[in-house]
């Protein structure tokens, strides 16, 4: 519940942001809510590298790293493609999402390419043949560097609505004001935008917390309770906040929502991870990189070919999340990173 009221009350308030701030929906959606909804995920590979128990902490966080995108790839698509089936039964939307080609196309191979760089240093780190170690680098190097092209491609965008489209700001509705003029109304934005991802990060951690007591008391193998059920409710922010834009037929917050979440997580934490750990990747996490790249390739050819994303496509790609989870029966936790 803290994490849906915390979704509404952010995605509010983005929208806001990303309105005072000029930006266009693409930008809104695929960097300052993309970002901003990262940010639980982020930090715990952050703090298992830094701050964690040494080889062990690397491991936990590498899985982290790249539990990430997969999740984002898979699983987000498949709820997001109910949120539309939902939409389109109820007559509140359209089957299709109406969005922007050029940008949508933009964030899917900005992530192909950045994440099948970091596939290419995982499988550097099985061979014995050399280490890896400069060629980590040299990746992580290019990956930041990636992203900072990305970001300023995205931000270039002009602003693409003239009007206000947005809803009241909770917090003029409560107090009174106008979010759209002066300074007091941006400050307002800043201070429900920050409070609202507070919430978001505190209710992530109060689900872990929840779900970790649960498997213990069932018997839930730790390794298992990593690999699926801890990345899902550290992807929880970027879900919601997309089936709420999905219902409202914001289709380019909602899909940018999760595309630039996924360019985010293929670079910055991936970087630190190349840069702050050995990058030994074990099999079983190499298919979950090779399921997240071939979901994302039917996605984007959906958009080139198919002339656009179905929810059809989107309960497609994210049943490939069921493929991981039948690998993982047949080879074992134990050869997860």
């Amino acid at each position: 519940m803290v994490i849906l009221v915390s979704c509404e009350v952010f995605t509010n308030g983005i929208e806001w942001l990303g309105l005072r701030l000029g930006l266009a929906e693409t930008a809104t959606g695929s960097v300052l809510a993309a970002v901003g909804t990262a940010m639980p995920e982020t930090i715990v590979p952050l703090i298992a590298i830094f701050l964690g128990g040494g080889a062990q902490g690397a491991e936990v966080g590498v899985g982290a790293i790249l539990g990430a995108p997969f999740m984002l790839g898979t699983l987000a698509m498949f709820i997001g493609g109910l949120a539309v089936l939902y939409g389109f039964r109820k007559g509140h939307r359209k089957e299709h999402l109406v969005l922007r080609r050029d940008h949508a196309e933009r964030d899917m191979k900005q992530f192909m390419l950045m994440y099948s760089l970091a596939l290419v240093a995982a499988l550097l780190g099985i061979q014995n043949y050399f280490n890896p170690g400069y060629a980590n680098y040299a990746i992580a190097v290019v990956l930041l560097g990636a992203y900072v092209f990305y970001l300023h491609r995205t931000l270039r965008d002009e602003k693409s609505e003239k009007n206000n489209t947005c809803d009241p700001l909770y917090l003029c509705r409560l107090f009174g004001g106008d979010a759209g003029k002066g300074r007091l109304g941006f400050v307002m934005i800043v201070l429900q935008v920050l409070g609202a991802l507070l919430g978001i990060i505190i209710g992530a951690r109060l689900f872990v917390t929840e779900v970790e007591t649960v498997s213990t008391a069932v018997g839930i193998p730790p390794m298992i309770l990593a690999l699926l059920i801890v990345p899902i409710a550290t992807e929880l922010p970027e879900k919601f906040n997309s089936v709420m834009w999905y219902l409202r037929s914001k289709d380019t917050l909602g899909f940018g929502n999760i595309t630039g979440a996924m360019v985010f997580q293929s670079s910055i934490p991936v970087s630190i991870g190349l840069l702050f750990t050995p990058w030994v990747i074990q099999p079983i996490t190499i298919a979950s990189m090779l399921i997240a790249l071939a979901s994302s390739a039917w996605m984007f050819y959906a958009i080139r070919r198919k002339g656009g994303i179905s929810f059809r496509v989107m309960l497609a790609s994210g049943s490939l999340y069921l493929l991981f989870i039948v690998l993982l029966i047949i080879v074992g936790p134990g050869a997860s990173a």
